[in-house]
């Protein structure tokens, strides 16, 4: 590769957070032309090394080019003056602003004179934007407040294109995004590449960055461990490098009994809410039934409806282990049911809170003593039992679950309720946004969960996890249940993509 192609060069970059070296001796070149796929486990570097190059961060040591020239961004908006933008992997707007402001975020002086800012003229420009980039159903006069999850991630990709920059990274952004959303993304990325730009791509899903990246960087603790280029990005290498080891192709389960009890767990009656109409479904014990179908075919409002987040219009959600009625998440914590938010961040964890806090919280009633106190040295073993069974990586208890990986904040999701040893588990997406090793380690806590005897609900969007874990498929199209499917070894995709387009 021609160093004049080199766009953006990082030597010897280091980034250490307390004890745990994040970046150790980076050395990496994106050059013009090139979709670079930066890949890891959770915890690995690669969004540490991406927003220090975005200027979200400062490095410890070593050093950036652009073009040659010593590059050293003091925020994103001096990142973007040097051509170089990110999407950032969690929720990046404020809510409470117009979509133009958050699209000029940082930049409003460009449109103020004698201190009075022109706002006819950001939303005029912020319009033009959103509708280069294929948006233009989003008005930039909109309360952000006011769009859904994947548009308000649309009007940050908006906001990345501002500046015409020269690097676009997109850290995991593609998991936020439905069809409306990845098309958009997808054509911009293309476009980049075609106008002889570049791109820094980091994706959990292998496939997607086989599709999409030209040249794929793998780092693991920190580490850049090798580049692939061209046909030599396949999913077995970029495994065996992610890991330090050879994976199975298929890290499923490998039984095909599909075999669960008789014993009807948790039932919904003629349920009714949204777009989910009059809806039955069973869970039995030791099931792991699988709700399939596209993002809005109302699998996820179900999940709502079945832990009582949902009041419904018509029919009843019963755990019939207890005989009670789920009317609230209050009445489910309280009849041993746990739910998994698809929406992590957002509502699975507290992000400011402590490792202990978020995992004992729903246990509160079970560590309270007499008069309702509850001992410190309770919570502190009970959290400290938690993260050993699920390897939370992290400093203690009392850290921080912000600062933790994706791939661990899930861990931390998964351990509260584990600590509450519930019998009946709803799972939204539980792998979205979290690498291969930990995947295995979710499919293969799933599968001891069924074991045990316990009733789990396994909603996805991802088609191989769903045929791969699941003892009986229920797939779903415009709220209606259109076909349930019993594991075997004979269903493929195809089998399943009749029922819900």
């Amino acid at each position: 590769m021609k160093e004049a192609q080199v766009f953006l060069s990082a030597k010897d970059i280091c980034k250490a957070f307390g004890p745990t070296r994040a970046l150790v001796d980076v050395n990496i070149e994106i050059a013009r032309g090139e979709v670079h796929g930066l890949i890891g486990e959770n915890g690995s570097g690669k969004s540490t090394f991406s927003s220090i190059a975005a200027g979200a961060q400062t490095k410890d040591s070593g050093d950036f080019y652009i073009d040659g020239e010593l590059y050293s961004p003091k925020n994103m908006t001096d990142a973007q003056n040097h051509g170089v933008s990110m999407i950032v992997q969690e929720m990046g707007t404020i809510p409470t602003i117009s979509v133009a402001s958050n699209i000029f975020a940082g930049r409003l002086e460009e449109f103020t004179k004698f201190g009075i800012v022109n706002f006819k003229e950001i939303n005029r420009r912020a319009n033009e934007i959103l509708q280069q980039i294929g948006a233009a159903d989003i008005k930039a006069e909109t309360m952000t407040y006011r769009l859904n999850f994947e548009d308000r991630k649309i009007v940050e990709i908006a906001r990345a294109m501002v500046c015409d920059p020269q690097l676009l990274i997109v850290d995991e952004t593609t998991t936020a995004l439905a069809h409306k959303g990845r098309t958009i993304l997808y054509r911009l990325i293309e476009k980049m590449k075609e106008e002889n730009k570049c791109v820094i791509f980091i994706s959990h899903d292998l496939d997607e960055l086989m599709s999409v990246c030209n040249v794929v960087t793998v780092l693991r603790d920190g580490h850049i461990i090798d580049t692939l280029f061209g046909e030599d990005i396949t999913l077995q290498s970029m495994r065996r490098l992610m890991v330090g080891r050879d994976m199975a192709d298929n890290y499923f389960r490998s039984d095909y009994e599909g075999s669960y009890s008789d014993e009807v767990v948790l039932e919904a009656d003629n349920v009714t809410y949204g777009i989910v109409e009059k809806l039955n479904l069973q869970l039995h014990r030791g099931e792991i039934l699988g709700l399939g179908g596209l993002s809005a075919c109302g699998m996820h409002e179900l999940g709502y409806i079945l832990f009582g987040i949902a009041k419904t219009l018509t029919g009843k959600v019963v755990n019939r282990i207890t005989g009670k009625e789920i009317t609230s998440p209050i009445v489910a914590t309280a009849n041993k049911m746990a739910y998994i938010s698809k929406e992590r961040d957002k509502e699975g964890i507290i992000l400011n809170a402590t490792i202990r806090d978020n995992i004992t919280v729903p246990s509160f009633d079970l560590l309270s003593g007499p008069m309702g106190f509850i001992s410190t040295k309770n919570e502190e073993k009970l959290a400290e039992e938690q993260i050993k069974v699920m390897s939370i990586k992290c400093r203690n208890s009392r850290q921080r679950v912000s600062e933790l990986s994706g791939g661990n904040k899930q861990k931390v999701v998964f351990a509260k309720w584990l600590a509450r040893d519930c019998d009946v588990f709803i799972l939204d997406c539980p792998t979205r946004g979290i690498d291969i090793g930990v995947k295995a380690a979710m499919y293969q806590l799933i599968y001891e969960l069924k074991k045990q005897g316990k009733g789990v609900i396994m909603i996805s969007e991802e088609l191989p996890e769903l045929i791969g874990m699941s003892d009986r498929i229920v797939l779903m199209k415009d709220g209606k249940i259109t076909k349930e499917i019993a594991r075997d070894k004979s269903v493929t995709e195809q089998t399943v993509i009749d029922y819900i387009i």
